[in-house]
């Protein structure tokens, strides 16, 4: 199977470690859905990262159904098994996702927007989000605190990973990580584990 997309992407990031910590074989191919448009389109006419090309020739995209269809392939699972560990590992990957959809919005706003063209209340609502995300993230994490490692990662631990180093990365100073310490803590841990080295963020 083969992975498009650029690491700059915190979903196709999340992809790319979670297929590795999953044990499924891949090709990653660092296309960009700006600098390789044409290219990427002839793979996927919607261009959208991160886009998977199945063993079949089936095209997917979105992180999250993309890791709905490949973890029954594996030899184990990212999602917990309890009823209790489940929801909050899905409460956990929701906050995230949404973290990294308010970071690209704000990201897009200032660098693909002319500065005329801005809309600061718009701005404002969605760093609101952004705060609130983060918030809810280190309130959950904190209780009890969670613990990382290549054996106990989860759908949630990976997403809240990807997108605080992505926050940071994009918009530095954004995320004070002294009110985030619990997210931060994980955040470097999981940045040491091998399938996040294997697959750094490109920025």
């Amino acid at each position: 199977m083969q992975l498009i997309g650029m690491l700059d992407s915190p979903y196709v990031r999340r992809v790319a470690i979670s297929l590795r910590l999953l044990g499924l074989p891949f090709e990653h191919r660092a296309l960009s859905v700006f600098g390789a448009f044409e290219e990427f389109s002839r793979i996927n006419p919607v261009v959208k990262a991160p886009t998977l090309v199945a063993d079949d020739g089936t095209v997917l995209m979105d992180s999250t159904l993309i890791l709905q269809w490949a973890e029954p392939l594996a030899s184990r699972s990212l999602t917990p098994v309890s009823a209790p560990e489940r929801l909050r590992d899905l409460r956990w990957t929701g906050l995230a996702l949404a973290a990294c959809e308010k970071t690209v919005q704000i990201v897009y706003e200032y660098q693909l927007r002319p500065e005329e063209r801005r809309h600061q209340p718009w701005l404002d609502r969605v760093a609101r989000q952004l705060d609130a995300a983060y918030a809810a993230l280190e309130a959950d994490i904190a209780r009890p605190p969670a613990v990382v490692d290549e054996t106990r990662m989860t759908h949630g631990l990976i997403a809240t990973a990807v997108a605080w180093d992505f926050t940071r990365l994009m918009l530095p100073g954004r995320v004070d990580a002294s009110k985030h310490p619990h997210i931060a803590r994980l955040s470097d841990a999981a940045e040491q584990l091998e399938a996040f080295r294997a697959f750094p963020s490109a920025v």
